[in-house]
């Protein structure tokens, strides 16, 4: 097969699969409690990937690999994906896209502020503007007016939350000492993460609402893919694309995910396409491509909570 072949099927992977994500994750809370979803989805993904790269022939990571691999897996994992898991019981798969898409945003926002951070570009500046502006445009309704049936405030609250860990998670992952393997070293912030939303399901209790004799057959099935789909196959088929493609086009992932999250959530779970949400998109996902635009060789984009 041609090379140009193979990485054009890789995007196709990541853009499918990682968009349908957002649909399925809100399959699967809809009778799965979400921390223990999420955590059930990350521990068999984690632990496949590291047994596999293990078996292969990577070193065995160092104590002090292993506690950087936690805190990037909770902060990625369980404040990213698991608030994500968390607010997609109330908040279309569509709009968490969108707010959970934005995270170049707050990424290119942290790194300016923190000490010896990358100040943005101009260019960049303007796609923060706009982005911010377009996030505002989206939650605002639902904020003022106090409710909505696709959006909630807390929902909206807790999504923004899950964008901002996800945002610190990502930053700190690109200087923090990992083993040189990529899939080995996402097996072990997996695992992490997977153990801290058990940890997270069990505090708030979710081991009362755990019956699986009342967990539905599209939950069961939307688990699968994304442990299959979402976890293993999407990200290994982006850790691929790093090492092959430009990362120009790599980094076009970010703003295909949330219109192929709006197209299936409108398809098949009647969630409402307006206008309104139409705008927004558009001019997020824009804010998105002026920052990527802006940084065109920095370091390579990092997967956004799928």
């Amino acid at each position: 097969m041609p090379k140009k072949l193979k990485i054009w099927l890789g995007l196709l992977t990541v853009y499918i699969f990682w968009g349908g994500t957002y649909l399925f994750i809100h399959f699967a809370v809809e009778t799965i409690p979400p921390f223990f979803m999420a955590g059930t989805r990350f521990l068999l993904a984690g632990a496949v990937l590291y047994v596999w790269r293990r078996l292969a022939g990577d070193p065995a990571p160092t104590r002090g690999q292993w506690l950087r691999a936690a805190a990037i897996g909770l902060l990625l994992l369980l404040g990213g994906n698991g608030l994500l898991s968390l607010a997609e019981q109330h908040v279309a798969s569509g709009i968490s896209s969108l707010i959970i898409g934005s995270v170049p945003l707050w990424m290119t926002t942290i790194e300016a502020l923190r000490p010896g951070g990358v100040r943005p570009k101009w260019l960049g500046i303007i796609g923060l503007v706009i982005g911010f502006g377009g996030i505002a445009l989206l939650v605002a309704p639902s904020l003022i007016a106090g409710k909505s049936v696709n959006a909630p405030p807390l929902g909206i609250i807790t999504l923004l939350f899950a964008a901002f860990f996800w945002s610190l998670g990502s930053i700190y992952s690109r200087v923090a000492h990992l083993p040189e393997s990529i899939l080995l070293a996402t097996g072990m912030e997996m695992l992490a993460g997977g153990v801290g939303l058990y940890l997270a399901g069990s505090f708030t209790g979710e081991w009362r609402l755990l019956v699986l004799a009342q967990i539905g057959a599209r939950s069961w099935f939307s688990m699968l893919y994304l442990v299959l789909f979402g976890s293993m196959a999407a990200y290994t088929a982006y850790a691929w694309l790093l090492r092959v493609a430009p990362v120009s086009l790599v980094s076009t992932y970010a703003y295909v995910n949330p219109l192929v999250a709006i197209l299936l959530g409108s398809l098949f779970a009647q969630e409402t396409l307006t206008v309104h949400v139409l705008v927004s998109a558009v001019i997020i996902i824009g804010s998105v491509v002026l920052i990527n635009l802006s940084r065109r060789t920095a370091s390579p984009p990092v997967p956004v909570a799928e």
